[in-house]
């Protein structure tokens, strides 16, 4: 049994050995660096939102009646274009509808997207790309339309936009890839989600649990022989 647990206590640890590095590398980036900082909470401007007044907006029934689907939720949302109704069906379709004419919402345009990312950003840095993805980079964590615009700040700062309302839907940053990339490691997650109950990590836990445990099993012999040999040395003294 020593001998055998010598032998999976060296191999496996060895397996296992460079992600417990990853695992003790990722958690201290991410203590390390303020998480204010990573979320470039330092940037943030806050882009100015008209009050809604009630009797300017359509009702809820007008937006039912307008809506040609059966209604699960209607949502009265403010945003940097205006009041805007947000209808989803019961069957998984969305509606955006201009919550004064009752008209859809139109994309919007380049030049909003940029006005609405720079209402939304404080610093130095000025938009030196804006771009339109109908798929977005994973990093946007959205499958929504968005506008996607960067910032010459020197921490590769950028926001993305909603495509339809203006919204930030997330900022990202040189800071915030960094994190990132050892968050994954540490997470041992590779995919766009952010999961931490997936098969790899699951299983690479279980293969360090047998680590420690097979070192427990060396360390008890270790340990008793140790005894022994204290013993015998006092016996012959």
């Amino acid at each position: 049994m020593l001998k055998t647990s010598i032998q999976l206590h060296k191999w496996i640890g060895l397996v296992v050995g460079i992600q417990i590095l990853f695992w003790v590398l990722g958690g201290l980036i991410m203590t390390a660096i303020p998480i204010e900082r990573v979320h470039g909470d330092h940037h943030i401007g806050l882009a100015p939102k008209a009050a809604i007044a009630p009797d300017q907006v359509l009702p809820y029934a007008e937006v039912v009646k307008r809506a040609e689907f059966e209604v699960a939720k209607a949502e009265l949302r403010g945003t940097p274009r205006g009041p805007v109704w947000i209808v989803d069906s019961v069957n998984g379709q969305q509606k955006w509808m201009d919550a004064k004419t009752g008209g859809d919402i139109e994309e919007i345009t380049e030049a909003q997207a940029r006005a609405a990312a720079v209402a939304s950003y404080t610093g130095q840095g000025k938009p030196v790309s804006v771009k339109l993805f109908d798929a977005p980079p994973v990093e946007a964590q959205t499958d929504n339309q968005t506008w996607q615009v960067k910032f010459d700040d020197g921490e590769g700062t950028t926001l993305y936009i909603n495509g339809f309302d203006g919204d930030v839907v997330s900022r990202r940053s040189d800071i915030w890839r960094f994190y990132d990339f050892f968050f994954r490691l540490h997470i041992m997650n590779f995919g766009p989600a952010e999961t931490y109950n997936h098969p790899l990590i699951i299983a690479a836990s279980a293969v360090t649990l047998a680590v420690v445990l097979t070192g427990f099993i060396l360390l008890w012999f270790k340990v008793g022989r140790d005894i022994q040999g204290w013993i015998a040395r006092r016996k012959k003294a």
